[in-house]
C-alpha cells in the first residue's frame, strides 16, 4: 500500500518518529523530517519492516530530497531520571527544535505525545506504516541510532552491541550477568532477572 504523502496539503507537516525505545542501553533517538508532498519512494515503509541496506539507501535519498530533516537524542541517564516515555518525546522535541524550516503541523507516530511550542499535533497509530514522512523520520532515527551503537561496540564488544543495538536480547543479557552493566546501560530499566545493581555498584 502506497503511503499518504500529507494528512493536510495546504501545512508544512513534518513527520517523528523515534528509535530505540525498548533496548536496554544506549539513548533513544528520534527524527523530524519535512518532505515534499510529490514525495515518493517505492520501498519506504516502517524501517522495521526495511532491511539495513534499503535504511541506509534511504536515509541517502531522505537526507537528499527533504525540505528539512533533524535528529534528537537523549542519552541513558536522562532516560532514568525522567522515564523512557518522557525521554522519547523529548528527542522529538529537540529534533524539531533543529529543523531549518519550522513546520505548522506534526505527525507523531503512537497514540501520545507532548504537546511541542503551539504547533498543533497529530498522533497516528502505526504511523510508520501509513504516512511518508513519518516512515522517513523513522528511517533516519533507526540508522543514526544503529551508527551510535555501533560505536559504543567498538569500546564494548562484550555485549554485542554492534548485531543487537542494545535490545534486551539473550546475548546481550547474558553479558550483563558475566561482566556487569557499563556506563551506557538504562538501570531504570529491567536488565536481568534479579537485582544487578546490588551486585555490581
Amino acid at each position: 500500500m502506497r503511503l499518504k504523502a500529507y494528512l493536510d496539503k495546504t501545512l508544512v507537516e513534518a513527520g517523528c518518529d523515534e528509535a530505540g525505545r525498548g533496548c536496554l542501553a544506549g539513548p533513544v533517538f528520534a527524527a523530524a523530517v519535512i518532505l515534499p508532498n510529490d514525495f515518493y519512494h517505492p520501498v519506504l515503509n516502517d524501517s522495521k519492516q526495511m532491511t539495513e541496506a534499503d535504511r541506509y539507501t534511504l536515509r541517502e535519498v531522505i537526507q537528499k530530497e527533504a525540505i528539512a530533516y533533524a535528529v534528537g537524542e537523549v542519552d541513558n541517564h536522562e532516560i532514568d531520571r525522567i522515564n523512557i516515555l518522557n525521554a522519547s518525546f523529548l528527542a522529538m522535541h529537540r529534533a524539531i527544535d533543529k529543523l531549518s524550516t519550522k513546520p505548522s503541523s506534526l505527525l507523531i507516530d503512537g497514540n501520545r505525545f507532548k504537546k511541542y511550542k503551539g504547533i498543533p499535533h497529530t498522533c497516528v497509530i502505526k504511523g510508520d506504516e501509513k504516512f511518508a514522512s513519518i516512515a522517513a523520520a523513522s528511517v533516519l532515527a533507526k540508522t543514526y541510532r544503529d551508527d551510535f551503537m555501533k560505536k559504543l561496540h567498538e569500546e564494548h564488544s562484550h555485549y554485542g552491541w554492534h548485531d543487537n543495538k542494545g535490545y534486551g536480547t539473550a546475548q546481550h543479557r547474558l553479558a550483563i550477568e558475566q561482566h556487569g552493566i557499563t556506563d551506557y546501560h538504562r538501570k531504570s530499566f529491567q536488565l536481568v532477572a534479579w537485582d544487578l545493581f546490588n551486585q555490581h555498584e
